[in-house]
């Protein structure tokens, strides 16, 4: 494991895991010449252990890892502690992309890409993170937002379905918050983009659909209704008995 020292202990921790040396380096070189403090980790197995060890701020990780792969790597990462997960696919494969969202990936990239691309995602995670905190902060006086058989907590930050809690990632969690919270209004891709990553520049992403998949995947495939050309909607489910919600 390369070890990319900082003198400053305030500064962002990223973790890199890449098994390609070149990629690695220029990756470590890249994030470090914008003040953050890097490690890098060759495989899934030394990922694990570096993030229990450093407690990273971000983690950037690669799809196809030797000794673990960066789906089995991202769960265990994240089950120890939630942190957020930037992953690599070599691929523009669309199941690839779901399965790492699906993992606890925050946001992916298909490489080959721009290095100013790379620093573009990790700083709008950075800032996801620190207006999730805002937003928590102010969750507690929020009512929970209750849809009959779907009922979403945003102070325990706890979604049931059917009396049964069920696992979203973060960015699921404040994608579907955001949709819900005006439920059967259509909200463009650009607008969610800004709510909920952050992003007041992202054309050409298909960061939006890929995360509205796996929350499909895991609240069923009519809860988010697409607006081809626009945007997506919140649809309540059947037994919901409310009115609009602001």
């Amino acid at each position: 494991m390369v070890d990319q020292k900082s003198g400053d202990d305030r500064k962002k921790m990223i973790l890199v895991v890449e098994d390609e040396p070149t990629l690695a380096t220029a990756i470590a070189q890249r994030l470090s010449s914008e003040g953050w403090a890097v490690r890098v980790a060759g495989d899934g197995q030394n990922a694990v252990l570096a993030a229990s060890q450093l407690k990273p701020d971000l983690v950037i990780m690669d799809v196809m890892l030797p000794v673990m792969d960066g789906l089995e790597a991202t769960q265990r990462i994240i089950a120890e502690r939630p942190v957020p997960v930037l992953m690599l696919t070599a691929r523009d494969d669309e199941s690839d992309k779901i399965n790492g969202l699906a993992a606890g990936a925050d946001d992916y990239m298909t490489k080959p890409f721009s290095m100013r691309e790379l620093i573009a995602r990790c700083k709008a995670l950075f800032r996801r993170v620190d207006r999730a905190r805002v937003i928590a902060s102010k969750a507690e006086q929020e009512k929970v937002l209750d849809f009959g058989s779907l009922v979403i907590d945003p102070a325990q930050r706890i979604v049931t379905l059917d009396g049964k809690e069920v696992h979203l990632t973060p960015t699921e969690f404040d994608l579907l918050t955001t949709l819900s919270r005006r439920p059967r209004t259509v909200l463009t891709r650009e607008k969610l983009l800004e709510e909920v990553w952050d992003w007041v520049d992202a054309s050409g992403t298909r960061t939006v659909d890929s995360h509205v998949k796996a929350l499909r995947h895991k609240l069923g495939a009519d809860r988010i209704r697409t607006v081809h050309g626009v945007g997506y909607a919140f649809e309540p489910p059947a037994d919901w008995k409310g009115g609009s919600e602001d």
